[in-house]
């Protein structure tokens, strides 16, 4: 800094040019180094003069790193859903999670909702979303019966032991499924089936009340293609008796060669809010077949049935306002409303004369849609 003085000082005396040249150099020299000194004590003011950014140090990334993180997260989790749109949104996450679960994982889960279990069959109560069989991309409890089968054996090393799915259900429905535990056991059960002589009934939630409230449904169903901007297969009705031209009887009509017999008993249970607790008694197993003849026999739809709520095109159920108010849905959130179909009760006739009889409890969600709509339980009212 003394010799930079000294240097500014000899500037103002009368030199030669190039005696003045190298006086102002050394000058420039001398204030380069001392704002290096000060840009090295505080990082800012080198930018400050060279009229740069400042240099990023790493501490300061790492912060911009987790503000940006945190903001990110913020914007993908969702507002908190009250009422029957945050009973949607936590059982799609759970059946989606099922279905991308790791096989173990889902084995695991199935393990501990075993309702029943002999040396023939074992009866497990079955989740919401998780189809059966085969055939889809997401996973199947068909694929994980082999880790369960292990699982039930004590994860022996040397397992021979099998499980086969006898008596299905549908994707969305839940309640007990069968399993049988060798060929001979599962041929047995299907011919039990066959013979009307396996007891299975299911309790459903309905939107609209049936009339008669009991009753017997006796109609022939068929799969037809539906014409139209997005042509689609549904199960239909096809009846073998038609209203004659006068209106004050019927005819019989030749029955359809591809139609599937197709008898369903009914009683209503409990009506409350434009809805009823159903019980369906199927004696026949044709595709879709309680479904059906809810929607098209009585008019009285299953709540969250999507599929045969309208014939002539695919869209989210409509439900009448008064529906909606009690659930707390919007009309938009109703493609969300899972279906609510449920086996309560399986019986069927045990290798040893004694009947097997498995009840299965409710899901939650149809527990909560059972008290928004005011229907009560068969057993609460007998309390």
């Amino acid at each position: 800094m003394n010799s930079c003085r000294r240097l500014a000082a000899l500037t103002d005396r009368t030199f030669s040019p190039h005696i003045l040249i190298l006086a102002v150099k050394s000058r420039t020299a001398c204030l380069g180094r001392s704002q290096s000194t000060a840009a090295h004590r505080s990082p800012d003011s080198h930018a400050a003069v060279a009229g740069e950014k400042p240099r990023l140090r790493a501490i300061d990334l790492a912060r911009k790193v987790q503000q940006e993180k945190a903001k990110t997260q913020a914007a993908e989790t969702p507002r908190p859903a009250s009422g029957s749109q945050g009973r949607v949104a936590e059982l799609k996450r759970f059946s989606l999670q099922l279905q991308n679960v790791h096989p173990n994982v889902l084995a695991k889960h199935l393990h501990r909702s075993v309702l029943y279990r002999d040396k023939d069959v074992v009866i497990i109560n079955k989740p919401y979303g998780v189809p059966v069989r085969d055939g889809s991309e997401v996973m199947s409890i068909s694929s994980v019966l082999p880790v369960l089968s292990k699982m039930m054996d004590g994860m022996k090393a040397r397992s021979d032991s099998r499980l086969l799915p006898c008596l299905s259900l549908e994707k969305d429905s839940t309640g007990p499924l069968l399993l049988a535990t060798c060929e001979e056991a599962a041929e047995r059960v299907l011919g039990l089936s066959k013979n009307n002589e396996v007891q299975r009934k299911y309790w459903v939630v309905t939107v609209g009340v049936p009339v008669p409230s009991e009753g017997l449904i006796d109609i022939p169903i068929l799969e037809k293609e539906v014409s139209g901007p997005q042509p689609h297969y549904k199960m239909t009705l096809s009846p073998c008796f038609k209203m004659n031209d006068a209106g004050d009887g019927l005819n019989k009509i030749r029955s359809h060669r591809q139609a599937h017999p197709a008898v369903t008993r009914y009683r209503v249970l409990d009506s409350s809010s434009g809805c009823s607790l159903v019980e369906l008694q199927p004696f026949t197993g044709a595709k879709h077949q309680l479904r059906v003849h809810m929607a098209f026999a009585l008019a009285c739809p299953i709540l969250g049935d999507h599929k045969y709520s309208h014939w002539n095109k695919l869209a989210p159920q409509k439900l009448p306002e008064r529906v909606l108010k009690k659930l707390g849905l919007e009309q938009s959130k109703s493609r969300h409303l899972p279906l609510h179909l449920h086996e309560r009760q399986l019986t069927l006739p045990g290798s040893d004369q004694e009947s097997i009889s498995v009840s299965c409890p409710l899901p939650k969600f149809f527990m909560q849609t059972l008290r928004r709509l005011q229907l009560t339980l068969p057993e609460s009212k007998d309390n």
